[in-house]
């Protein structure tokens, strides 16, 4: 038997890496080829949706919106106009999950770098407290980058309208209070046509490494969608 198996040596040999490579190319071939979902706002928990969008189902885009900045300047859709982006609502004093989602977005900051068509959008939720000089300075301990990404202010009904109309991210505070909200760990997932793709805990290293390899799978599938 062994002077068999030595004598058809290299035919066995062959005939292993020829399966090997068989079995690997039908495995790719009827592999479910990677998709990202397009999220409508009735998709989501309507306890993040405004009641006034929960019915729409289809062709959701990202309003219009102009906030302030870190840096007291005008951030308008035009900075975020054909890229993908993160946003995420925070605020500078939150001492519980905000931290631990900043310190995970950094981790996205850095992976994209160097990359201009990726940039990060971070909202306040209470932005009579978060002003300019409070944001600048939370942006300098926490190694914000400008260019990359900016920490908004604005009016606080601005802010709730975005939050629960257009990214479908934010719970309703208390009804007594209008416009009241309650941020949550999700940081939202946009693509560059205003489209939201996912929703991500930014509380979890394991979800942020999933969204950093989602953001990879719209940079080079974007032209084919």
């Amino acid at each position: 038997m062994l002077n068999f198996i030595k004598k058809y040596k290299i035919f066995f040999g062959t005939f292993i890496v020829f399966s090997i490579l068989t079995i690997t190319l039908f495995y790719n071939a009827l592999k479910p080829a990677k998709t990202l979902p397009i999220y409508n706002p009735a998709d989501v928990n309507p306890e993040l949706v405004d009641s006034t969008v929960q019915y729409i189902q289809k062709h959701h885009t990202i309003a219009d919106f102009s906030f302030t900045n870190q840096n007291g300047k005008t951030i308008t859709q035009k900075e975020y106009e054909g890229k993908i982006y993160v946003a995420d609502f925070f605020f500078t004093t939150c001492g519980s999950i905000c931290p631990i989602m900043t310190n995970n977005m950094i981790a996205v900051q850095q992976a994209f770098l160097h990359n201009p068509s990726v940039m990060i959008l971070s909202h306040s939720v209470t932005p009579e407290q978060d002003s300019v000089s409070v944001l600048k300075k939370y942006a300098l301990k926490k190694g914000v980058i400008d260019s990359k990404w900016n920490l908004v202010t604005g009016d606080k009904k601005e802010i709730y309208r975005m939050a629960r109309k257009s990214y479908l991210a934010v719970k309703q505070g208390k009804p007594s209070e209008l416009y009241d909200m309650v941020h949550t760990e999700n940081f939202v997932l946009v693509d560059a046509k205003k489209r939201v793709r996912g929703f991500y805990d930014g509380t979890k290293k394991e979800e942020v490494q999933k969204l950093i390899e989602d953001i990879n799978w719209l940079l080079e599938n974007e032209k084919k969608e």
